[in-house]
């Protein structure tokens, strides 16, 4: 997948307070990834984030 720091993921399941967007800040083994909605901020291994990706809104 060609996911940028800046780009925005649209993931298939919504975070609690209701957004469904993150904001990437970090790309490695990891993602660090910034919710839009509440500002949250989550670690969350590349497989795992690739898996539930359902669109890459680039920025």
């Amino acid at each position: 997948m060609d996911i940028r720091v800046g780009d925005r993921l649209k993931m298939k399941k919504k975070h609690p307070c209701g957004n469904s967007e993150w904001e990437v800040l970090r790309i490695g083994a990891d993602f660090r990834l910034k919710c839009c909605g509440c500002g949250h901020m989550i670690m969350i291994a590349r497989p795992k984030a690739e898996k539930n990706i359902k669109e890459v809104i680039h920025l």
